[in-house]
C-alpha cells in the first residue's frame, strides 16, 4: 500500500510466557519487609513526639470539671498560635520544660480566657468575667468565679501574652494571682503547648474542647 507500512508480526512470539513466574517471596522475606515498616513506624512516632507532641499528667483539682488529677493529656506546640478557649500547659520552670526544678515550679495546665490586646474584667460579686466588655459563656466551669486574688481588675493584657484562668474557679491558682507570669500575664513564650487530646483514663478518651 502506498505510503503506508507493511509489518509482518509473529504472534507466537508477542505472546507472555506463561511458564514464567514471578518468585514468590519466602516467609525470611516477608518477615524483614514487616520489621522495615515496623521501624520506620517507631522512628516516626518518636520524631512526632520528640517534635511535635508531647505527654502531660494533670496534677490538681483546677481544671474540674474538664480535666481531673491524674488525667493523661496530649499537648503539642507545633505551628501554634494560642486562641481563647483553649486548654494550655504553661512552663513556669527557667529552662521552660516539664520537669520540676524546685518548689512552685511546677508547670500548670490552664484555659485561655483572653489573649493580646484583649481586656479582661471580672465582676466577683456575681462571679461573671469579661473580656472586650463582653460575659464569656463558660459552660465548661465547675463553679462561678468568686474568689478573687491580688490582681487587680480590669486588666488590659499586652501583645504575645495570655490570661488563664482554671475551670474550677474556687480552686485554682491562675491569672488572678501575681504569682502567675508577670502580674497575672503570662508570656506567649511559656506555652509548652496546646492540650489536644485525653488518652488517659480509657473512659474519657477523647479530644479536649
Amino acid at each position: 500500500m502506498k505510503d503506508g507500512f507493511n509489518i509482518d508480526i509473529d504472534y507466537a512470539d508477542a505472546l507472555p510466557d506463561e511458564d514464567i513466574k514471578a518468585p514468590k517471596p519466602t516467609l525470611a522475606g516477608e518477615l524483614l519487609e514487616w520489621l522495615e515498616v515496623l521501624c520506620f513506624a517507631i522512628i516516626a512516632v518518636v520524631i512526632a513526639f520528640c517534635f511535635i507532641f508531647r505527654i502531660a499528667t494533670v496534677d490538681g483539682n483546677s481544671m474540674k470539671n474538664t480535666l481531673h488529677n491524674g488525667d493523661k493529656v496530649i499537648i503539642s506546640n507545633f505551628n501554634y498560635k494560642p486562641k481563647q478557649g483553649d486548654i494550655v500547659v504553661v512552663s513556669r520552670n527557667n529552662n521552660n520544660s516539664l520537669d520540676t526544678e524546685k518548689e512552685g515550679d511546677e508547670p500548670i495546665i490552664k484555659r485561655i480566657i483572653a489573649v493580646g490586646g484583649q481586656t479582661v474584667n471580672i465582676d466577683f460579686e456575681k462571679g461573671i468575667v469579661y473580656v472586650d466588655g463582653v460575659a464569656l459563656e463558660e459552660k465548661y466551669l465547675g463553679s462561678p468565679t468568686y474568689d478573687k486574688g491580688d490582681v487587680d481588675f480590669p486588666l488590659y493584657i499586652p501583645k504575645g501574652h495570655v490570661f488563664l484562668m482554671g475551670d474550677n474557679r474556687g480552686d485554682s491558682l491562675d491569672s488572678r494571682s501575681s504569682r502567675i507570669g508577670n502580674g497575672g500575664v503570662v508570656d506567649e513564650r511559656y506555652i509548652l503547648g496546646h492540650a489536644v487530646y485525653r488518652f488517659f483514663p480509657l473512659n474519657q478518651v477523647g479530644a479536649l474542647d
